[in-house]
């Protein structure tokens, strides 16, 4: 979504200022003195959106150093976060990757109220995602969204008319299942799409399109025909199996990037990933490109309308047992990393920041490597970005549910219909109505 930035205060002026608030006790705090906070991440040789932060913070505030602290990728990093903040060993500052656990990390004590560190950055829906009675307990720093990554190469080898902008569901099932056969007519293996195995892949798409879709309810009806069109697309062999991913371990980074399946619904993350994985060889060298999510109907299709897709905010609260020393240069790194420079920074390594602009997306898209056909950008810079994780009390819970419910239908066990009504049961005796 494209984004105004507002104006922010300079560098200097924001440290000084939160040191003024932030010293604590009667001490007076140094600004220029030597201070190390230290930052969560994860993969850190292959995400350098980390290294990216630290040293752009470094830049403008050079007796800071920012020292970051490696975590498991995956659904392991909020395991280990969560023993860590209890355990009282987790960082100063730590990342939040969506809006799921959120509401746990804030009812719980383990984010500090920096209200003061969102001066100058506006308001956007990132931003409120983190607010709680007019508080802000995190800022957005990363504002991903879903689209779809193809293979310019594959779809003219499966003699195949590329994404144009104008597809549905349906028209997606279709490419995927004639991709299949074009490419197996001309010798290739690759399949015609690639699911991954998050419940994002199916849920996500689900709860942002179709319209009354309400996460918070406990009615997962609408959910039904997107799972219905996945196990399509398997049965057709047009895209792996669940199982067949699982037991694999089928990355989605090597199906894509190793040429073995045409088209992958993911976030705009995998942008940097991609490029960073084609200068290490992991990653072949092709023609590609980015095209809008497949939409529910054709009302939000078209380079005239405005898509719809989802996305989750990334975020970076501190920890509340932060040293007093420290909280004035952490909080200035939160407004750092939220601002406009941080932007440009990360736009530099593909990242998409939490606020998109022009600049920001003229910025990713100078980058070697980038598709320039006009599609992708607009793909990439207009569209209606969903919350994947409402807050709420109840949202961990239920994604957790229907996270095993995701399971189950891929596997094609008991079907559609009655793991939806499983699901739904489940949600009303063991979240809704605890």
């Amino acid at each position: 979504m494209k984004r105004a930035i507002p104006a922010v205060i300079s560098a200097a002026t924001a440290l000084a200022l939160v040191l003024a608030g932030c010293g604590g006790g009667d001490e007076p705090v140094d600004p220029n003195a030597p201070v190390t906070i230290t930052l969560a991440g994860w993969s850190l040789s292959s995400t350098p959106e980390f290294k990216a932060l630290a040293d752009g913070f470094k830049a403008t505030h050079p007796n800071v150093t920012v020292e970051l602290k490696e975590y498991a990728p995956g659904n392991d990093y909020d395991t280990q976060m969560i023993t860590d903040l209890a355990a009282g060993t987790a960082p100063d500052v730590y990342v939040m990757k969506n809006l799921k656990n959120f509401y746990t990390y804030q009812s719980g004590g383990q984010l500090l109220d920096v209200s003061d560190a969102t001066s100058g950055l506006g308001s956007s829906p990132a931003l409120a995602s983190y607010q709680v009675d007019g508080k802000a307990y995190a800022v957005p720093y990363r504002q991903d969204s879903w689209v779809l990554f193809y293979n310019k190469d594959l779809f003219a080898k499966a003699k195949v008319a590329p994404p144009d902008g104008n597809w549905t569901w349906d028209d997606y099932t279709d490419a995927a299942k004639r991709l299949h056969t074009g490419l197996k007519g001309a010798g290739s293996n690759a399949t015609g799409a690639y699911q991954h195995t998050f419940q994002s892949t199916v849920q996500g798409f689900a709860l942002a399109q179709t319209p009354n879709a309400d996460l918070l309810s406990g009615d997962f009806g609408y959910l039904k025909p997107y799972y219905e069109r996945s196990l399509d697309l398997q049965a057709a062999g047009a895209q792996p199996t669940f199982g067949t991913a699982k037991t694999n371990k089928l990355t989605y980074q090597a199906q894509f990037g190793k040429q073995q399946s045409a088209m992958l619904l993911m976030g705009t993350w995998y942008v940097a990933t991609l490029l960073n994985q084609r200068q290490s060889g992991d990653a072949d060298t092709f023609q590609w490109g980015i095209a809008p999510a497949p939409q529910f109907d054709k009302s939000t299709t078209g380079t005239s309308a405005t898509p719809v897709t989802f996305g989750d905010p990334t975020g970076l609260g501190i920890n509340p047992k932060i040293s007093k020393s420290k909280t004035a240069a952490a909080k200035a790194f939160l407004q750092y990393a939220a601002g406009p420079d941080a932007g440009k920074a990360l736009a530099g390594i593909g990242i998409t920041p939490a606020q998109v602009t022009d600049a920001v997306t003229a910025t990713l898209f100078g980058l070697a490597g980038v598709p320039q056909d006009d599609l992708s950008k607009f793909a990439y810079a207009k569209h209606t970005v969903k919350p994947e994780n409402p807050v709420s009390k109840h949202t961990a819970g239920l994604q957790n549910l229907l996270n095993e419910t995701h399971s189950a239908i891929l596997s094609d066990s008991k079907g559609v219909d009655a793991e939806l009504s499983k699901a739904q049961a489940r949600a009303k005796n063991e979240v809704l109505n605890q």
